[in-house]
């Protein structure tokens, strides 16, 4: 069978999608009459509430009878602020990422043995099955890393034994596994589809013992494996910041919707990175990047903010860059005055700039922050503040570190199949319905036609 391509587009097909769109058009006001929640949340942009998780909490306003009035963002770990858990274990110059998973998973955080024990149990687990990157990773390369790692993981499923079985002793490794193996999964593939699509040498390297989950990641992707100290702990942070982020988000609402149908691990966590992959989600701070690129050829002083500002209107008004709109990286869904896990981002960001001699950048950065929640604010109409959210800085991060856009959105999944894996948990042990939600249909009854009539 030849490859699919953009040509397959028949004129027939594209006559077929007109009817498509003509006969699925809803009247947008039909929203607000029978009071529908346009993608679970209000006008206000607040969440139906649909469930209750202990895992992990935002809060981004305080409330005053029915009134919501915005605060500064915080976010919460099983109760824990995680800029607390941050300045917790950078204190101690270590890394954070496998402590943050121990307390999503089991509800508390972990004494030196028990985190030890939870470190070795990681670097056991992380072993592919024989002959799996020949015969899996490196078969149909393809640019989506999402794609490898979603195939990859239903490939998984046939080679584990108890891959049915959704007792909580089995999910837990089941989970755990997938925690393990997906850096490996992700790095992979990414070295197989510059091999084979652009010649470049393949490199598979294997992970040694004991090291931090940023720590393999960086090893395996570079030729060399080497890494500075700096750069693994400052990418360790970033997967603290998006282990998890409630059980709202739309990845983890997912693989709440998937696993209360009682299906095994590894399909609910496919459909969450089917979700992650979209670019409302998980694939933001690629947009993020390449705006700035366009920004930065566009710009001839970067430290002029009249021409900053001037840019950034031409962005809104659909005058520059993918003329969406839109000013990615600034706003979130929930938080309101400020993204807690960009502020905390962006106090190692500057560090990591000098490092890598990127000063000027982060400063077009800084000034883009400061700018454009002002431009924002008066020009459309806000129900609630706008600010920078994590997206925002950690495209910049990655691609001082060297990563390949190809691995941002994986890398994202890297530290949120903890907090996939800690719901999938939550879900099983309440044993609740089978989540459905209610859509209204607004179509007219019609009578059937007899073909001859038609």
């Amino acid at each position: 069978m030849s490859n699919l391509t953009y040509s397959d587009i028949t004129p027939q097909v594209e006559a077929l999608s007109k009817l498509c769109i003509q006969n699925n058009n809803i009247d947008p006001a039909l929203y607000a009459k029978y009071d529908v929640k346009r993608g679970l949340r209000d006008i206000s942009g607040r969440g139906v509430l649909t469930g209750l998780t202990e895992i992990a909490e935002i809060r981004a306003y305080d409330t005053d009878g029915d009134k919501l009035i915005p605060r500064e963002g915080e976010l919460y770990y099983r109760g824990i602020n995680v800029e607390d858990i941050v300045k917790g274990f950078t204190s101690e110059n270590r890394f954070g990422f496998e402590e943050v998973t121990y307390l999503l998973l089991f509800g508390k955080l972990p004494t030196e043995k028990e985190y030890n024990d939870f470190v070795q149990l990681l670097s056991s687990y992380r072993t592919l099955p024989t002959n799996f990157v020949r015969d899996v990773v490196m078969k149909a390369p393809t640019s989506d890393m999402m794609n490898v790692l979603a195939r990859s993981v239903l490939t998984l499923y046939a080679y584990d034994d108890y891959a049915d079985d959704i007792s909580i002793p089995n999910v837990l490794r089941q989970s755990i596994q997938l925690i393990s193996l997906f850096p490996m999964l992700s790095v992979y593939g990414f070295q197989a589809y510059m091999h084979y699509k652009h010649g470049k040498s393949l490199y598979i390297h294997r992970p040694t013992e004991k090291l931090s989950t940023a720590e393999v990641i960086l090893r395996l992707l570079r030729p060399d494996k080497k890494y500075t100290d700096l750069e693994a702990k400052i990418l360790d942070i970033a997967l603290v910041l998006h282990a998890d982020h409630g059980g709202g988000n739309n990845s983890t609402f997912t693989n709440h919707v998937v696993t209360s149908t009682g299906t095994d691990t590894y399909s609910a966590v496919a459909a969450s990175l089917g979700s992650l992959k979209g670019p409302k989600h998980g694939g933001a701070n690629i947009k993020v990047i390449q705006m700035f690129e366009n920004i930065k050829e566009n710009i001839k002083d970067w430290e002029d903010e009249d021409e900053v500002r001037n840019y950034l209107y031409k962005l809104l008004h659909k005058e520059a860059f993918d003329k969406s709109g839109l000013i990615y990286g600034i706003g979130h869904a929930v938080y309101s005055l400020s993204d807690p896990r960009a502020k905390v981002l962006k106090q190692y960001v500057e560090m990591l700039s000098k490092e890598k001699g990127a000063d000027e950048e982060y400063k077009l950065y800084s000034l883009v922050e400061r700018l454009a929640p002002e431009i924002i604010a008066k020009e459309r109409k806000m129900y609630k503040g706008v600010s920078a959210n994590i997206d925002f800085y950690s495209g910049f991060v990655y691609n001082m570190l060297g990563l390949p856009l190809e691995l941002y959105t994986p890398i994202f999944a890297i530290a949120r199949i903890s907090g996939w894996g800690a719901h999938r948990l939550e879900e099983l042990i309440n044993a609740g319905k089978i989540i459905r939600p209610a859509y209204m249909s607004v179509s007219e009854e019609k009578s059937y036609i007899p073909m001859v009539d038609r």
